[in-house]
């Protein structure tokens, strides 16, 4: 099973409260920020909902 590394690119600052509350569920918080999350269902959906900030790309499980 393959994971998402998901980077913060753009600022949170004047966006929406519910974004803002999703970036920081995936561990995002400043820009440059990166996490490694599971690529599943419920991670696809907030990289849905906040696309347009990240920058995402696939990585094998270890």
């Amino acid at each position: 099973m393959a994971n998402l590394k998901i980077e913060l690119v753009k600022s949170l600052n004047g966006r929406l409260k519910k974004h803002v509350a999703t970036a920081e569920s995936l561990g995002l918080r400043k820009i440059g920020c990166v996490t490694v999350q599971p690529d599943n269902e419920q991670t696809r959906g907030k990289i849905a909902q906040i696309g347009y900030l990240v920058k995402v790309t696939e990585v094998e499980a270890q």
